[in-house]
């Protein structure tokens, strides 16, 4: 703790430093916003860390909104509509503003008409920071929410930069119209420029941030191509949606989009930061986290919860101060255990935007990662790993601990690797139940390429998936990756009993009980094949009317009396 705190101590004096210089001779962003968007997203841009505030969101927002870079409805749009609550999910792309009333609305005027239509948006806002920035301008510096008086004056210094404030203007407000439709307008059409705000609008004010979140692209480059470039991460989360093969196949639109509500983060910013109060109390507490981060094949919130940290965080919390940023947040603001965004924010004591820079098992834990540990890029994040760890524990412990999620994921995939051999073979062999006869083709896009596959969650028909693919579907997808999950997030219940190494144990009995099974109905029909009496012998073998099966009906019956005489006349002779 006390090297952390000095750490921190040294970031704060450098960045009151910078901030006062930058200030002082640029009026600019403050420096800090540089020194913590990594060197690799400067690079991917094209341009130099001393790039004004403008010239560097001019460049982030030109590879947001580039297709090619991953931004758009993808390359399988084709295949899928999108349906009326698309336009909120995704509002560059599909938003269109209400037709009516037909009005030329006045800055003044949104807050007026607003609290009578949508009571609950004014009143969020109205306890946002956004309502009343003079309350940051006169937070005393004592104040766990001073900090925010430096932002503030970022802020101000990215929109001069861009033209949008004059030199030497305050900021009054954030208000509607700044976020609907566009920064330091005073009016606007409500039929034509009311706009959804996606995460560059609020990129235009928090240059910083946004650049941070953009950075994920850049940062999570896989040295063996485990996953694509940038993922998984919340700067391309839509981009990982749309290019799901069954997720464009599926008639069912409304449950389709039920994967698209926890893909939004690349698309706007409100999926952590709930509009209209944007408040970071709220940002910085698991719960945030908890609507997408949970379920069966990603659990991260009730793993967290039922661990150690999460009782401290659930009977300690309350003694907390939530205004304390995250830097602060053990050293200020009495912290004494870690929080989703505790852990997942820091990286080599900075806490910004970019959560993926310690992240070395993906969603989900293949054997291609497991044999690449020893990778220096998998290390030198694992160090990174025990640096967060240290905080609160010994760095003995946090490498003890790593090595033990390591260890028990290994397991984890190894198990489900074996079943997977297992059902890999029934396929190659035909012998799934209806492989020959029952099998429809998937739709497209959907490639069937094997048994067990991510579709087979999501879509059925006829014997397409089997049960026995089905029970594997849930093994990798879920189990599996609740398994590491619990490990990872030292929820013992969440790995071994509960969840986890359990469940994959279930899977495995079910997957070898059905290979049995199959195998052995399989040698059966051969056998009854075999006894058979083979085709084209004569009519009255060929069996192919209901007088000759019947005839033959006959006459087995006729031999089957004749052994039973047989039988009763030799029982007795012996008596």
């Amino acid at each position: 703790m006390a090297s952390f705190t000095k750490r921190l101590s040294s970031i704060a004096i450098l960045t009151a430093i910078t901030a006062l210089s930058a200030t002082l001779l640029t009026g600019l962003s403050v420096e800090t916003a540089r020194g913590e968007i990594p060197d690799e997203t400067f690079k991917a841009l094209g341009i130099d860390k001393s790039a004004s505030p403008k010239e560097l969101y001019e460049a982030l927002t030109k590879r947001y909104n580039d297709p090619a870079a991953g931004a758009g409805t993808g390359s399988l749009s084709k295949f899928w509509e999108p349906i009326p609550i698309s336009k909120y999910l995704n509002p560059r792309d599909f938003y269109e503003p209400p037709t009516n009333p037909q009005v030329d609305a006045q800055r003044e005027q949104c807050v007026q008409c607003h609290t009578a239509i949508t009571p609950g948006w004014v009143h969020s806002w109205n306890k946002s920071v956004h309502n009343n920035l003079d309350e940051i301008r006169n937070l005393p510096d004592t104040d766990t929410r001073a900090y925010k008086k430096e932002m503030l004056t970022e802020v101000e210094g990215n929109l001069r930069s861009m033209g949008l404030l004059n030199e030497g203007e305050q900021l009054k407000e954030v208000g509607c119209i700044d976020c609907h439709m566009g920064v330091g307008k005073e009016h606007g059409l409500h039929q034509t420029d009311l706009r959804m705000p996606d995460a560059a609008a609020c990129g235009q004010c928090h240059v910083q941030q946004f650049g941070e979140r953009e950075s994920e692209r850049d940062t999570q480059t896989w040295p063996q191509d485990q996953w694509p470039a940038g993922r998984p991460s919340h700067a391309l989360s839509y981009k990982a949606n749309v290019e799901t093969a069954i997720w464009a196949a599926m008639e069912q639109r409304e449950v389709a989009e039920g994967c698209t509500f926890c893909h939004t983060p690349q698309n706007t910013c409100n999926s952590c930061h709930t509009r209209h109060e944007f408040s970071a109390v709220e940002a910085r507490k698991p719960q945030a986290c908890a609507m997408c981060h949970n379920g069966v094949d990603h659990d991260e919130f009730e793993a967290y919860m039922l661990s150690k940290h999460g009782t401290v965080y659930q009977t300690r919390g309350d003694t907390w101060d939530w205004n304390a940023r995250l830097a602060d947040a053990m050293t200020k603001g009495g912290m004494n255990a870690p929080t989703c965004q505790f852990c997942h924010f820091e990286y080599q004591g900075d806490f910004t935007h970019n959560v993926v820079r310690k992240v070395r098992w993906g969603f989900e834990p293949t054997t291609n990662i497991s044999e690449n540990l020893t990778d220096p890029w998998f290390e030198e994040r694992k160090e990174a790993w025990a640096g967060t760890c240290s905080n609160c524990h010994s760095g003995r412990f946090a490498r003890a601990y790593l090595d033990f999620i390591d260890e028990g994921t290994i397991d984890g995939i190894k198990i489900t690797e074996d079943s997977k051999a297992v059902l890999t073979k029934l396929y190659d062999d035909g012998l799934l139940p209806g492989q020959k006869t029952n099998r429809p083709t998937p739709p497209e896009p959907v490639k069937e390429a094997g048994p067990g596959q991510f579709f087979n969650l999501f879509w059925q028909k006829g014997n397409n998936p089997s049960a026995v693919e089905y029970e594997f579907a849930e093994m990798w997808e879920h189990h599996k990756i609740k398994h590491y999950k619990g490990l990872a997030h030292v929820n013992p219940g969440g790995y071994t009993y509960s969840e986890g190494w359990s469940q994959l144990i279930k899977s495995a009995v079910r997957i070898n009980d059905e290979d049995t099974k199959l195998r052995d109905m399989a040698e059966l029909k051969s056998k009854v094949d075999a006894l058979r009496p083979p085709e084209k012998r004569g009519d009255l073998l060929n069996l192919n009317t209901p007088i000759q099966r019947a005839m033959l009906g006959g006459i087995g019956g006729l031999l089957l009396i004749l052994g039973l005489g047989a039988y009763a006349r030799n029982r007795r002779r012996a008596d």
